[in-house]
Order: structure tokens, then C-alpha cells, then sequence
């Protein structure tokens, strides 16, 4: 429950001051009332007023905005400062300066946000791909519409579209704008409201007009043949995914892998970047490279600096001697943003509804608007017409007796009584009458009036020809295309993001892509990960541990490396060296369940590490069972992260060892026996979660509880202890084989 105040004035007494009746009293009320009373309205006015873009693909910022331009007659003609637009905006958009402003920015040419700018620019207007580049302020910059708006307004003033009061009442606006093209796809437009959001990529002008034309012809057109893909301002290559673009095309939500484009300068040995993601920075780039070359995952570059100038973005990568740039730059768009996604979410208001729609569905809602403003273009135009066919026909008549009308008006003694008069005399209504009785001196004469009414036939072909037109669908039709194609023609640029198909295998790691250095390995028993570099470890004192913890292995290895980390749920997780940072000795290290997002409970017990997966995995159980795995069957081609059943789960594991060659193992039982077991004597298994073959046998209760590899000094007499057979029950020791230096 909410609480709310109760304050009701109630009267005022002698000294002037407002008693205010139960003034600080706690009432309850409903939370859900409290919700549909002040949460609600706000929460609709955002999503219908504010962040999410309807069929003409303008928000209402954007339309008050270059509606204003518009009035200021800024589709012709000279700039005018930045300041006196955003001044005029404030009469439809009283949202503060700089929030206009903003908007401006974002549509301006400078800016390079949009595929088609709607605001010619001048001045500093900042760059979309750039987080640090601002803009200047708006008395400095100047304006203008671009020539691509004029197919926004072309048709505005002929009653295409609604208009209504500005927010007080003094001026009108346009409810949508009577666009001739599918604005709402060709420019990108991304808006957060309460609860939803919206993210329209664009696509290329050309095609999109092209799709529509198609989709006008044959509502079962297929998409995909003329809409290649989305087209961004700042080009990059788009990664053609069939089946995401499918969704995409079909449901309106999805993402997009956009990669950025680069060259590669052979004589100064650097790597030239000149177009990126649209949703990145190329500070944001840096930063992640930087942070890349600390972690010593990068260890190819030896400088790295913006030269971003008047002629566009460039970020350049100096190279050190020796470094591939095909590997580098594929490693790059794996770990930085040098390829992202951008994703999409086609919700527009429609008829004041937010939608999530498709491609066609979109296409097919714009071309139903489109369709009702051709409609009402030709109606008023066919109005207009009529009307002034009345008026020549009303001219027409007094063409017989033009001494006649003159002798009505001059023999008429009061103002008011000429156009009853003429309407009596010519047979006339009273418009016409109007008409007549306007007409200057000067143009009664025949000749005038011949020329006049000369256009009444070429109206009435043309009031027909409109009536048709209205009365046929086809024939609108074939108007929006023909407008289309005119709009392609004159506007359609080419792609400026390429599509590419990539390898299925692309993404996929290769060892030698990451730099290759000696790592030293240490795994403790609480699961704690540490890659140290030779130099740091000669210069290191004493381990690190957490209180109670001990290292289990320690191994020589490569930074290209892969690791395998067998856990207590029979998984394995796979990572690589150059994922965890070069460290030092004195610190803990990774906690491997952590960083490889293990489930909850969930423990690394055993660490194994390969560049060529050769060897085996052998599996110790506790109920006497040897499981011999080639290490191969852990092998993928598919970064994939986790492989379940990566082992039996029929008994508890006593201990896992990775071998390369067979070699001897001393197991011992909880009961004390002991028994030497030969690896070569348990044949090797491509399954992985195999239960293994019998080597010891036990007594009731008993389980193997220790295994390690073995030596000359940990027993005297081995002989002993090496069966004839497997499974063997193995033997007791005697002091003399233990001595002193046996420790299981």
C-alpha cells in the first residue's frame, strides 16, 4: 500500500492564514492506483510522444523540427545559424534548446548518422564515430533543409495529412509527413521508452525502393531478392547470416555482425582502419586494444593512434616486425569492436499502437499511409479543380451579354445587391456571382474572358482523369511507383556497407593466432589458476595461497595453449593460456569456477594442458576401474566452452593424470594393499565417459584412495606389488618396502 497526504483548505480565517483541513495525515491507498494515476500517463506519454517512431519514420522531435526548418523556407536559399532554428522549434517543441539541438545534430550531414541527411550543414556538428568529438554550439553552425527533404514536404500543403494545435494553440502542425519514400527503413532510428524500445537499422535507398515497388506489384514478393541487407552510414562489411536475416526480415527483431573495414600498409607496416560498426567508437576501440595489450593478449602491435581528419576516420595500427596482419586483425574483431552486433527491434507506432513488425509488414503499413495521402493529395487537387471549373462556367454565361452584366452593376443602387442581381440575371448561384462581380474593369472584354474560359475543357479531362484515378486502386498504385522510382533515380546512392559470407569456422580460435611465449602453469587444490612467465618467476619469492589451499600440479607450457579443467559434475571446461593474465607469485590467481562461469556448486579438480592433444587421460576410479581416454576425444572444432559427460560417473574419481607415454602407477586401497599397474596394459577408449576396465580388486568397503605415478624410491621391492593379472588385489607392504621415503 502507498501512503498519500490528504490536504483540503477548507476556509480562511480573520488573520489571512490558510488552515489546511487533516494537513499532514497519512491516508492508505492502493499501489496499483497510484500506478494508473501518475505512472501510467507519464510511461504512455513517452512511448507515444517521445521515443518511438511512427510510419513516416520520424519521432515527434524530429518532425516538429524540420517541420519549423520547413516554415522558415530553409529548402531554398541560403543557411541561417543553428540558434534561430532551435529558437523557432521551441513554439512546437518546448522541450529545451539543447535537447533540439541535439536532434539537429543527429540529422545533419556533418554528423554522419544517416544514410540520407535531412539538415545541410555547416560548421563542426561532432561525428557519430567518435565519443570524444563534440559538437560546437549552435551559434556557430548553420542550416539549412537538404534536397531530400523536399520529398517530406512536397505534398503538405495540398491536405495529405492531419494537422493539429501546437501545444498551446497558437500554431499548426502536421500529425505525420507525407513522405514519398520509406523513410522509416532507409534512415536508422533508435529510441528508449518506459517498458519498450525501438532500433531500426537502415537500409539502402535504392533497394528499399525497389522492394516497395515490387511488394506494390506482387504482395508475395520475396524480400530477400531485392533487399540485400541493412546499410550503414559508416560501411564496415555486414556478415550475411541467411537465417538471422530471415528472422529478421520476418519478425523485425535480430542482430547484425558488422565488421570493420581495413587495409594493410605494407611500407610503413601498419594497419589502416577507416570504417567501423555503427555501434561503437573508435575511442571505445582504442580503449579495448589498450587494455588487450596490457593483458599481454595482444602482442603484435607497438603503437596505436587516431588520425581521424577532414577526410574521415583512420585508426592506425603500427605493427611489430614479423606480426601477420590477417591473424592479428581476426583475433581484433574476436576480443574488440572491431566487430559487434547491432541489434534490431522494428517497433513503430502505428494508428498510436507500438508494434513490432517485420520488413513486409512495415513496407506493407507504409504503403497503406502512402496510399491514403495520394488519395487525399488527388482530392484536394480535384476539389480545386471543381471549383474552378464552377467559376469559369459561372464566367461562361455572362460571356453572351457582357453589356448586360455591366448595365446590372451600374444600374444596381447598393453594394450589397450586385451579386443577387447577376444571379438573377444570368441564372447564376452565388459563388460564380462573386467571381463576376470581382473581376477588374480593365478585363471586361471579350477577349478575357474567351482565354478565361478556354481552360473549362482541359479542367473537365482533368477532373475525369482524377475520378478515375480515385476510383482505381491499380492506377494509385502505378502513382507510388512512379514516385518511387523517381525518388531512386534521384537520391539512390550505392552500398556502403558490403555483405560478405563468412567461413562457418571463422570465429573459431586457432592456437597459432595467439602470440606463443614459455608460461609456467600452477593449479591448487581450491581451484585457484596462476600462468607466471619464466623472468617473473625467477624474480618471485614464495607462492601465494589462499589459508588451507596446496598446489596440486604445476606443468611447463605455451601462452597458445588450450587447457582442459575437469570438474566434480563430470564436465570439462576449455579455455586457453592467453585468456588469463600473466601474474606474479604473490597474488591468488584465477578462481577457475568463476572465471568459466561453472555451475553453482561446482568445483575444477584436475588441469590439463596440450597443444596437440596427443596422449591420454586416464581416470582412477574408487571402485578399482582405470578408464584410458585419448586426449583427442576432447578435441573440437567449434569453440565450444563445455563438453558434458567428459567422464563415467558410475564411481567417485581417486585421481586423473595426463600421460603421453605409458608409464607405472602405485595405487593404494583404503585397506593398506598396494598394486603397480602399467598404463599400457588398459587399452585406450574414444569415449570419453567410459567406465573404464577392472585393474585392483576390493574388499567390502574398501575404495581406492590414493594413486601416484611411480618411482625406484618410493618402494624397495616392486616386484612385489606388479601382478601377474589384472584385476589383482595387490599386497601389503612390509617395512622393508616402505622405508622412509614412501608418502601417498
Amino acid at each position: 500500500m502507498a501512503r498519500a497526504k490528504k490536504e483540503k483548505q477548507t476556509k480562511r480565517p480573520e488573520n489571512g492564514n490558510a488552515v489546511i483541513e487533516n494537513a499532514g495525515v497519512m491516508i492508505d491507498q492502493p499501489i496499483t492506483e497510484t500506478l494508473e494515476k501518475n505512472y501510467m500517463p507519464y510511461a504512455m506519454s513517452v512511448i507515444v510522444s517521445r521515443a518511438i517512431p511512427e510510419i513516416d519514420g520520424f519521432k515527434p522531435s524530429h518532425r516538429k523540427l524540420l517541420y519549423t526548418m520547413y516554415g522558415m523556407n530553409l529548402l531554398k536559399g541560403a543557411r541561417t545559424k543553428s540558434a534561430n532554428v532551435v529558437g523557432a522549434t521551441m513554439k512546437l517543441n518546448p522541450h529545451g534548446d539543447r535537447p533540439i539541438y541535439d536532434t539537429m545534430v543527429r540529422m545533419s550531414r556533418g554528423y554522419e548518422a544517416l544514410l540520407h541527411p535531412y539538415v545541410d550543414s555547416k560548421g563542426n556538428f561532432g561525428k557519430a564515430y567518435s565519443r570524444d568529438m563534440v559538437c560546437a554550439a549552435p551559434r556557430y553552425t548553420e542550416v539549412k533543409l537538404a534536397p531530400i527533404a523536399g520529398d517530406l514536404f512536397e505534398e503538405i500543403d495540398r491536405d495529405t495529412v492531419d494537422m493539429v494545435d501546437n501545444y498551446d494553440g497558437t500554431l499548426k502542425e502536421p500529425v505525420l509527413l507525407p513522405v514519398r519514400f520509406p523513410t522509416i527503413l532507409v534512415n536508422s532510428n533508435v529510441g528508449i521508452a518506459v517498458g519498450m524500445a525501438s532500433s531500426i537499422c537502415p537500409f539502402n535507398l535504392q533497394e528499399v525502393c525497389e522492394t516497395t515497388v515490387a511488394l506494390l506489384r506482387n504482395p508475395e514478393h520475396d524480400i530477400a531478392l531485392t533487399l540485400g541487407g541493412p546499410d550503414f552510414p559508416g560501411g564496415g562489411f555486414i556478415l550475411y547470416d541467411e537465417a538471422a536475416m530471415e528472422k529478421l526480415y520476418r519478425t523485425g527483431r535480430g542482430s547484425i555482425r558488422v565488421r570493420a573495414r581495413w587495409r594493410f600498409d605494407k611500407e610503413n607496416n601498419c594497419i589502416e582502419v577507416t570504417e567501423i560498426p555503427p555501434s561503437t567508437a573508435v575511442e571505445t576501440i582504442m580503449d579495448k586494444i589498450v587494455e588487450l595489450i596490457k593483458q599481454g593478449k595482444i602482442r603484435e602491435i607497438s603503437y596505436l593512434r587516431d588520425e581521424t581528419d577532414l577526410n574521415g576516420l583512420k585508426l592506425t595500427i603500427d605493427l611489430k616486425r614479423g606480426a601477420d596482419p590477417d591473424k592479428l586483425m581476426q583475433r581484433l574483431f574476436r576480443l574488440s569492436p572491431l566487430e559487434d552486433s547491432f541489434s534490431c527491434n522494428f517497433n513503430v507506432l502505428i494508428a498510436g499502437s507500438p508494434r513490432v513488425m517485420g520488413v513486409r509488414e512495415l513496407l506493407e503499413e507504409w504503403i497503406a499511409f502512402r496510399t491514403e495521402c495520394v488519395k487525399r493529395r488527388i482530392y484536394f487537387d480535384l476539389n480545386k479543380c471543381k471549383e474552378k471549373l464552377h467559376l469559369l462556367e459561372g464566367l461562361s454565361k455572362i460571356l453572351l451579354d457582357i453589356d448586360k452584366a455591366v448595365r446590372i452593376v451600374r444600374e444596381t443602387e447598393q453594394e450589397k445587391e450586385v451579386v443577387p442581381n447577376l444571379m438573377i440575371g444570368f441564372g447564376i448561384d452565388e459563388t460564380q456571382a462573386e467571381y463576376v462581380a470581382e473581376i477588374r474593369l480593365r478585363h471586361l472584354n471579350r477577349e478575357y474572358i474567351l482565354k478565361r474560359t478556354e481552360e473549362i475543357g482541359a479542367l473537365r479531362d482533368e477532373i475525369a482523369k482524377m475520378e478515375e484515378i480515385v476510383s482505381s486502386a491499380q492506377k494509385i498504385k502505378a502513382l507510388i511507383i512512379a514516385e518511387l522510382k523517381e525518388v531512386a533515380k534521384k537520391f539512390g546512392q550505392p552500398r556502403k556497407s558490403m555483405i560478405i559470407h563468412p567461413d562457418p569456422d571463422e570465429g573459431a580460435p586457432e592456437a597459432e593466432a595467439a602470440p606463443d611465449y614459455p608460461v609456467s602453469l600452477f593449479f591448487t587444490e581450491n581451484g585457484y589458476f596462476k600462468k607466471i612467465t619464466p623472468q617473473s618467476l625467477r624474480m618471485s619469492g614464495e607462492q601465494m595461497l589462499k589459508e588451507g589451499d596446496r598446489i596440486t600440479q604445476t606443468g611447463e607450457a605455451g601462452n597458445a595453449w588450450d587447457l582442459l579443467f575437469f570438474t566434480n559434475k563430470q564436465q570439462v571446461y576449455k579455455s586457453f593460456c592467453y585468456e588469463f593474465d600473466d601474474t606474479k607469485a604473490s597474488v591468488l590467481g584465477d578462481y577457475i569456477p568463476a572465471k568459466l562461469g561453472m555451475e553453482e556448486g561446482e568445483s575444477a579438480r584436475y588441469m590439463a594442458a596440450t597443444n596437440d592433444y596427443q596422449g591420454y587421460m586416464l581416470f582412477f576410479f574408487e571402485n578399482g576401474k582405470v578408464a584410458k581416454v585419448d586426449l583427442a576425444a576432447y578435441q573440437t572444432k567449434q569453440r565450444r566452452k563445455k563438453l558434458l559427460t567428459a567422464f563415467s560417473d558410475k564411481s567417485p574419481v581417486a585421481a586423473f593424470f595426463q600421460i603421453r607415454e605409458d608409464g607405472e602407477f602405485l595405487l593404494r586401497s583404503s585397506g593398506g594393499r598396494l598394486l603397480l599397474v602399467d598404463s599400457g596394459a588398459v587399452s585406450p577408449k574414444t569415449t570419453k565417459n567410459t567406465q573404464g576396465v577392472a585393474v585392483m580388486t576390493l574388499k567390502k568397503n574398501a575404495v581406492v584412495e590414493s594413486v601416484v605415478p611411480f618411482t625406484p624410491e618410493l618402494i624397495a621391492s616392486p616386484h612385489r606389488f606388479r601382478p601377474k593379472n589384472l584385476p589383482a588385489a595387490g599386497a601389503l607392504p612390509r617395512p622393508e618396502d616402505i622405508g622412509e621415503q614412501m608418502t601417498l
